[in-house]
């Protein structure tokens, strides 16, 4: 890379990295806000809080990307352009490539990261943020006792408690077992503590009593001191994790598992997401086109390009949408995925007319005057 194409690129590269800075702060937040019940009703530590925003990430900087890397393209090329050092550059005979490759190139490295958060570290991220909400759902503190509120953890299973103290005790309990098989089995207690046993989740009671009402019409009463409760019959067997589309390898959207019911009912959508998973990348190359296009494609404006701007911005917005678009009816019809190919590379193309298209014709004028003269 010659030295005013090092320069060219450096001063794209801070731009690309502020906005992606910028934008994944915006993104941390929006995250943090959806998030923040596992703080507040399961209560989480900040730690579990963290690690489910970081594993969310991922998937949320795929889509930032391309954003900021237009949001670089318009601003240093704009910038450049407005104080003549592009005009310069041209004067001093740089080719239009030469001052175009430092921003494809930038465009080229952001695609190749975005293909390896997509194809292998969307799918690991998400997977563990997957395992980790389903622990939080599984802990029993958080699921069962919410303090001053009725909860309904299991079918046939009510559970009430007053409060909870920070050492874990949980004051004034109560818990409503209904069987099905006409026993309804009420327990009540001063004081209790979750605790595991041999891998079994137990409540630890203290000071209450046990009523147990059977079919045939008869109330056992007995009051106990101490009382252990184990938990697994009213609980039943834990849920089995179940991995989404978003989840899932490459290999496993393109190949899915037929034996499975669910993967061959969803044999499309899984489908359409695969080919989702390889063209998402490659608006990063898209967007970084437009912004070129924007700023490049046209004559000089010593008045700025705010009009072309704002075209191209609306542009690119109508772009991904289309992609989305495409994404949503390939899932439907297998045969639309070309689609989501297609949006990409038309307006890759397109750019591509719009900043060299115009070469040739500037060529012929510059020439027009020397052949006159030749005459």
């Amino acid at each position: 890379m010659r030295l005013i194409e090092r320069y060219l690129f450096r001063q794209l590269l801070g731009p690309t990295l502020a906005a992606t800075a910028a934008l994944t702060a915006v993104a941390i937040l929006s995250e943090a806000l959806s998030s923040i019940s596992v703080l507040v009703n399961d209560r989480q530590s900040a730690l579990v809080f963290a690690k489910i925003i970081l594993l969310a990430m991922p998937q949320l900087i795929v889509l930032i990307l391309p954003i900021a890397v237009l949001i670089a393209g318009l601003i240093g090329m704009n910038r450049l352009h407005t104080d003549n050092e592009i005009v310069i550059c041209f004067a001093g005979g740089v080719s239009r490539w030469r001052v175009v490759s430092p921003a494809i190139r930038l465009a080229s490295l952001v695609t190749l990261f975005s293909f390896v958060l997509t194809f292998w570290i969307q799918p690991i991220s998400y997977r563990a943020l997957r395992d980790t909400l389903e622990a939080v759902r599984s802990n029993l503190l958080s699921t069962m006792i919410r303090p001053g509120a009725f909860t309904h953890p299991a079918p046939g299973l009510t559970v009430y408690a007053q409060s909870v103290s920070d050492d874990g005790v949980i004051h004034n309990l109560f818990i409503d077992h209904e069987t099905g098989a006409g026993r309804d089995t009420t327990i009540s207690a001063r004081e209790g503590r979750l605790t595991v046993r041999d891998g079994a989740p137990i409540m630890l009671m203290r000071h209450g009593a046990n009523q147990e009402f059977s079919g045939a019409g008869t109330l056992n009463f007995l009051s106990f001191d101490e009382n252990a409760l184990d938990l697994r019959p009213m609980l039943g067997q834990a849920r089995a994790v179940r991995y989404k589309l978003s989840d899932r390898y490459l290999h496993e959207l393109f190949f899915p598992n037929t034996d499975n019911p669910w993967d061959a009912a969803n044999a499309s959508p899984m489908l359409a997401e695969g080919h989702a998973r390889i063209t998402a990348p490659l608006y990063n190359l898209t967007f970084m086109s437009l912004a070129l296009a924007a700023i490049l494609g046209g004559g000089f404006s010593r008045l700025g390009y705010g009009t072309r701007i704002a075209a191209v911005a609306g542009a690119a917005l109508l772009i991904r949408v289309l992609g989305l678009a495409a994404q949503g009816a390939a899932a439907h019809a297998p045969e639309l995925n070309a689609l989501q190919y297609l949006v990409p590379l038309l307006a890759i193309a397109g750019s591509a007319v719009v900043l060299f298209g115009g070469q040739r014709t500037a060529r012929r004028l510059a020439a027009a005057p020397d052949l006159g003269l030749a005459a």
